[in-house]
């Protein structure tokens, strides 16, 4: 049954992938946007923030990173919503699959598509003059840690997708929560540098712990606190969350 279930899961996954070439707009959120955020953040904004456009890239990158994650968490229950809306999933409870396997095809697919844009602006930030000080280990890490965070938060996406009626109520619920969180957070900007109430925000913000783990693993500096503070509050959202989206998706579908 588990096994039977896994490929299931799998085949959905892939559904959700090669979708993309009937949907190339798809691919905006995880290519197009990550590289216009990182292109005006550097060239706009960086020789404001910083003495350079190339010093500043080094410290907003990884905020860059986390931020585009966050954001492209939303297409999961933008996705699952619209398959629900249009009978996508009435279709597929038809067929002899195991229930719960096209809500974690959606998250598996979703979470590929995240490794692709981590990598995509990686990528871009090396050619733009980013350098990687540490290791092929702490690459990995990064990878590793930015995944399992972006699978957690994912989860609070998907039960805002189970409780309305339209995906375009998921974007704004998700865009209304998500810009405070990003933007009064250490991912662009040192949180030295804001006034003292906003700072303390900043320093409890999981996108500034995230960011600064990104940032260590990948620059050097610090990396136990912030890994461990990351870990936690994803921990926390999946320990919530997941319940919650599970409990909902049974009573609509």
């Amino acid at each position: 049954m588990t096994t039977m279930a896994l490929r299931n899961t799998a085949t959905l996954a892939w559904r959700t992938l090669v979708q993309i070439k009937h949907n190339p707009f798809e691919l905006f959120d995880f290519s197009v946007q990550p590289i216009m955020f990182l292109l005006l953040f550097t060239y706009v904004f960086g020789g404001a923030i910083a003495d350079s456009p190339g010093e500043y890239l080094t410290y907003a990158l990884p905020g860059i990173i986390v931020q585009n994650l966050l954001f492209a968490t939303l297409n999961t229950g933008v996705g699952l919503n619209t398959d629900i809306s249009k009978g996508v999933f009435d279709r597929l409870r038809s067929l002899p699959i195991a229930r719960f396997s096209p809500l974690a095809g959606r998250i598996v697919a979703d979470v590929i598509k995240q490794a692709w844009a981590i990598a995509l602006l990686l990528v871009l930030g090396i050619v733009l003059g980013f350098r990687i000080e540490t290791g092929p280990a702490e690459v990995l890490a990064t990878f590793a840690l930015l995944l399992g965070f972006a699978f957690a938060v994912s989860w609070m996406s998907v039960l805002v997708a189970m409780l309305v009626s339209e995906p375009e109520k998921v974007q704004i619920f998700g865009f209304v929560l998500l810009f405070p969180i990003t933007f009064a957070s250490g991912a662009f900007v040192d949180p030295d540098t804001m006034p003292g109430w906003l700072r303390s925000f900043a320093d409890v913000n999981p996108t500034s712990i995230l960011a600064d783990a990104a940032r260590g693993l990948l620059s050097g500096g610090p990396v136990a606190g912030p890994v461990t503070q990351s870990l936690l509050w994803a921990a926390g959202f999946l320990v919530i969350f997941a319940p919650l989206s599970v409990r909902a998706f049974r009573r609509r579908i």
